[in-house]
Order: C-alpha cells, then sequence, then structure tokens
C-alpha cells in the first residue's frame, strides 16, 4: 500500500492564467518558465518544467502537494473539473514555483533527483474566471491538488 511522505499547502499567485513547477536547479532547462507557455491547455510537461492554465486571469490559487511513496489511489474525477496527469524529471529533488518569476516556495521530492509522474487535479476553474472577470482578484477560489510518485523504471 502505498504512503504519503510529505504535504504542504501552497498560495500560489496567478498571473496571466498561468504559473509553474520547475526544476530548482534550472541553469540546463532547455525551455524555462514561462517561455512557450501554451493559453488553455489545463497541464503542460517539458523536460523539468510544469505548466499549469488557470481558470482566472489573476488571483491566488490554493495549492497541496502531496509526495507519495508510490501512486496514489485515483481522485474522484466527479470532485474535480480538470485533471491530467504528466512526467516530470528532476535533478535536485527539489521543484521551485513560478509566477511572473521564480518564488519562495520550494517542493522537496526526494533527497536527490529522479523520475517522477505527477497527478494534477484542479476545482474552482470557473469560479476563478469569474472573479477575474467581475473583481480581478480572488482568494483561494481555485483548488488544485498537485501529487508526485516515483516513476517506475
Amino acid at each position: 500500500m502505498t504512503e504519503l511522505v510529505r504535504q504542504q499547502h501552497l498560495d500560489v499567485h496567478v498571473e496571466f492564467h498561468g504559473f509553474g513547477f520547475q526544476e530548482s536547479d534550472d541553469a540546463d532547462l532547455p525551455v524555462p518558465f514561462p517561455d512557450d507557455f501554451a493559453g488553455g491547455v489545463f497541464l503542460n510537461a517539458f523536460p523539468g518544467r510544469l505548466d499549469f492554465y488557470s481558470g482566472g486571469h489573476t488571483h491566488t490559487a490554493s495549492v497541496t502537494v502531496e509526495v507519495w511513496d508510490g501512486e496514489p489511489p485515483v481522485q474522484d474525477p466527479a470532485r474535480w473539473d480538470e485533471q491530467a496527469e504528466a512526467d516530470f524529471e528532476s535533478t535536485s529533488g527539489e521543484v521551485a514555483v513560478w509566477s511572473m518569476g521564480r518564488t519562495d516556495d520550494v517542493i522537496t521530492l526526494s533527497d536527490s533527483g529522479g523520475s517522477w509522474r505527477v497527478r494534477v487535479s484542479c476545482t474552482g476553474r470557473e469560479e476563478a474566471a469569474a472573479l477575474s472577470e467581475q473583481e480581478g482578484t480572488g482568494k483561494g477560489v481555485e483548488k488544485y491538488l498537485v501529487q508526485f510518485w516515483p516513476a517506475m523504471s
């Protein structure tokens, strides 16, 4: 049975519908955030980078990150507006959070690099879009669950 290794909560500032997770040691990444950010693509994976397309233009998303020792239980799709999975490579074992620039938030996957799978689930997308159109900002309306686990070789 798989176990949850660590969990952390982040308040991520979203600008221009986007934010990203990127390998913390990003000097050798071929496409650093936000280069080639694709609008309308919920989860877009690049080498060492994950882009998230938000329902709202400018707001603060509530993001829960979980690191598991194996594939976590599948989330009930009825609870979420969007879900997607991707591969992620980390050379350092740490992931930095990006908005219009690198933030102070760092996610620790492991003590060293490795290959990971990631599942992203999101709810509150329509509400975040409506708030962006009406008031301009919102906090915690759009919620993400980002689950990492070691990829099987």
